[in-house]
């Protein structure tokens, strides 16, 4: 028997509670080791804490928020803010997809996954697919909710406490800090990838984000991503015609 069919004898509280322990796991740690770089970075540039606070909340993927910041910094209209945010986070609709049917059941009301949905981001997405399918389905949002509302949270008070701190940190240790989080993004994808393409879509991707760093500075994540992501859907069918063929 399976955590997908097994009687569920805990309550909500319990998954929630268990959700609320993976803050020590981690990825979650190294988020966190990664959001305090992210406070030193907007403490060089200036940027009330108030306002970091709020943006940890409400923006919460960290790659979107260095790009609102990195609008910020550049003077770029409103407008253009918005929408290179709202491009960072359009990856975020396959998260939710894939996530949603797995912890959902007949009876979760809609406006729940709504708000639950909002702590999907790459740490949330990794730590609940590799762990979600240990827990029954009545508990499943429940549990994501534990960890997601919690990291989250933690994260906002973190930017807040260390903000003033951090702001003396020499340039070097920032960087590194704020590095870990790509460097752990990119080793949780690989591993825990399913389909053949995944692989092919990294691959190409960060062979392009270095061509498109030194040809295309200002669009060097956009291009790399659809360029990649879209050779990548190019070669995976053409292979899969082939092995078809044989």
């Amino acid at each position: 028997m399976t955590a997908e069919t097994a009687p569920d004898h805990h309550s909500q509280t319990h998954w929630f509670l268990v959700g609320m322990r993976g803050l020590f796991s981690l990825p979650a740690i190294i988020l966190m080791l990664s959001f305090v770089g992210f406070a030193a970075f907007t403490a060089e540039a200036k940027i009330p804490v108030g306002q970091v606070m709020f943006m940890t909340g409400i923006v919460w993927a960290l790659p979107a928020k260095v790009i609102l910041v990195g609008s910020m910094l550049s003077g770029a209209h409103i407008a253009t803010a918005f929408l290179a945010v709202t491009l960072s986070s359009v990856r975020m609709m396959p998260m939710v997809a894939a996530l949603i049917p797995e912890i959902r059941t007949s009876r979760t009301p809609t406006w729940l996954l709504l708000i639950v949905s909002h702590f999907v981001a790459i740490t949330a997405w990794v730590f609940a697919m590799e762990h979600v399918r240990d827990v029954p389905r009545s508990g499943r949002v429940a549990f994501f909710a534990g960890f997601g509302m919690t990291l989250t949270t933690v994260n906002i008070l973190l930017v807040g406490l260390v903000y003033g701190a951090v702001s003396e940190f020499p340039p070097i240790v920032s960087g590194c800090l704020f590095f870990l989080t790509p460097v752990y993004f990119l080793a949780s994808i690989w591993v825990s990838a399913r389909h053949r393409v995944i692989y092919w879509a990294l691959g190409i991707g960060l062979a392009l984000g270095w061509l498109f760093a030194v040809i295309a500075p200002e669009y060097d994540i956009l291009l790399a991503g659809i360029i990649g992501g879209t050779l990548a859907w190019w070669v995976e069918r053409m292979l899969r015609r082939k092995e078809a063929a044989r």
